[in-house]
């Protein structure tokens, strides 16, 4: 697998795995619209069931915006190529993790055939996390430490 498709298959996951928290953020707003209309009518001004389901529906509504706000960015990360540097947009692979330098969505599955399990765990770090800061910059063969962890790159894509 060349590295260009390595880099479309782990960006690919990602994307699916982000429609998901969107997906799970639309569901949970209109949930929480729909039993504030069920509610009835106002009863005051200070119907607090009421005002608990609007902000619950806000707070969802939040995490969609943000959710799709990511999920364009991957759309645009599936256009770059693929790097030579660690740096915003990259797939970091250490002799410890995997990284995704891109969103913060946390834990990720990537279907490989390659590997023994049959998948790989990536992580997807934004650029405002420590790990991302450590990692900036750096070329394959090079150290970082975090944690007081020592881990060393073995790829970039």
């Amino acid at each position: 697998m060349t590295r260009e498709e390595k880099r479309v298959k782990v960006i690919n996951a990602c994307i699916a795995h982000q429609q998901h928290i969107a997906n799970v953020a639309k569901q949970e707003m209109d949930s929480a619209q729909q039993q504030s209309n069920e509610y009835g009518a106002n009863v005051d001004r200070y119907d607090s069931y009421r005002t608990k389901m609007m902000r619950a529906r806000d707070m969802y509504a939040k995490q969609l915006s943000n959710a799709n706000a990511s999920l364009r960015y991957l759309q645009e990360a599936l256009r770059m190529k693929p790097f030579d540097k660690a740096e915003h947009g990259a797939i970091v692979i250490t002799d410890k993790q995997r990284f995704f330098l891109s969103i913060g969505a946390g834990k990720f599955v990537v279907n490989d055939s390659e590997s023994p399990t049959g998948m790989q765990y990536y992580f997807a770090v934004s650029a405002q996390t420590p790990i991302y800061l450590a990692i900036k910059g750096k070329n394959i063969g090079d150290s970082f430490i975090v944690n007081g962890i020592v881990q060393t790159i073995k790829e970039i894509y």
